[in-house]
């Protein structure tokens, strides 16, 4: 009799532990500090068969980790995992769950970034397809946005929420910051009804600007949410010779800290890239400017308790070493001074460290600085 009591309490201790496990808000061990974007691999490239799957492998993950790094990001894309019917494409989820899976095996935290969606692309606007965003007016295609992150829920619910986080969308482009908010709340809580405890990571409108943090509305008494912003500026040093950028156009120089562009330079600049030049002639840019641009997004983290994280951030490979050096240096600053976690942009396309065709780097002092500031601290 003594027994089946002591088993019977056995049971209920252990029924109690799981619910209150999987009760909403329960919280979880997902802490970053250091980390790099796995970009140009499952999002934002064509490559696909062998191609695709060489590009990402262990090496790599064996490689972040020993260097100092603590998690990854990986964007993908709806084009890579579903065609036009919503069949799901089987390679691609394969690399998805190995990448995780070898991830946890080098102890690097890894967040699935759903990067560019058919219905959503962060550019459109910059590129002249304004009309190709439709998430933010079409009922359809926010159920499909939902629906989609049913079936990665359901292919990755297995990994610990100690070690995997859902970024459910990038860089939001809504004309109104309430569409976003309420779009938010929509997809919270269809993941939470499946996963009540996994971390998510939601960033502000209008490309995860710092800016539009104070109009984001969060959702209450979650405490297994990250806030996300990204942040380039000033984008005529970190996009300096950008192709795909108006003020990537300009070959004077620049300076960093300080005024960016002298008068001299501005003067012998095409006239066609002087409205946008001109800003940069008159504002002194350094390591306070940097601080106030991050005041929105450290009050919002600030106000809800919240773990704040900045998703993007990094200098274009043709960018003069020392000014990237300099800038990258401001940044681990402030990073650092309001514990801010990073996740660079990126590992090995045109902003990164590593040159995956010739496997060596292509950086090494960038991966020393970014080494340099403060590393995870697990709790004890």
């Amino acid at each position: 009799m003594k027994r089946n009591i002591f088993l019977s309490a056995i049971f209920f201790l252990a029924l109690m532990l799981s619910s209150c496990a999987n009760k909403p808000g329960a919280g979880n061990n997902f802490r970053i500090k250091r980390g790099t974007n796995l970009s140009h691999w499952l999002s934002q490239s064509e490559a696909r068969g062998e191609m695709r799957r060489l590009h990402i492998q262990e090496d790599d993950f064996e490689r972040l980790q020993q260097l100092g790094f603590d998690f990854v990001r990986i964007p993908i894309d709806e084009v890579q995992f579903w065609d036009e019917q919503g069949k799901k494409l089987p390679e691609a989820w394969d690399l998805l769950t190995n990448a995780l899976n070898l991830a946890r095996k080098h102890n690097l935290r890894a967040i699935v970034d759903l990067h560019i969606i058919r219905s959503h692309y962060f550019n459109a606007v910059n590129e002249g397809d304004k009309a190709a965003n439709t998430l933010f007016t079409s009922d359809k295609a926010q159920q499909d946005l939902i629906n989609m992150w049913y079936q990665l829920s359901d292919a990755l619910k297995g990994y610990s929420n100690d070690w995997v986080a859902y970024e459910f969308m990038n860089e939001p482009v809504a004309e109104d910051h309430e569409q976003w908010n309420q779009l938010v709340a929509k997809v919270h809580k269809a993941l939470r009804e499946r996963e009540p405890n996994r971390t998510l990571i939601i960033g502000s409108n209008l490309w995860q600007s710092a800016g539009t943090m104070k109009y984001l509305k969060v959702p209450e008494g979650d405490k297994n949410i990250i806030l996300s912003f990204h942040y380039y500026n000033p984008s005529i040093l970190t996009h300096y010779g950008a192709w795909w950028t108006p003020i990537g156009k300009y070959k004077g120089k620049v300076h960093y800290p300080g005024v960016l562009v002298s008068p001299e330079d501005y003067a012998a600049a095409p006239d066609s890239i002087k409205k946008d030049l001109e800003p940069y002639t008159k504002e002194t840019w350094n390591i306070d400017r940097i601080r106030e641009e991050f005041k929105d997004a450290i009050a919002a983290a600030k106000k809800y308790d919240l773990q704040l994280f900045c998703g993007e951030w990094g200098v274009y490979e043709p960018v003069d070493r020392e000014l990237a050096y300099n800038w990258t240096r401001d940044m681990l600053t402030v990073f650092d001074e309001f514990d801010i976690a990073w996740t660079t942009w990126c590992y090995d396309a045109d902003f990164g460290f590593w040159d995956q065709q010739h496997h060596q780097f292509k950086d090494r002092p960038l991966v020393e600085l970014l080494m340099s500031g403060k590393k995870l601290e697990e709790k004890k």
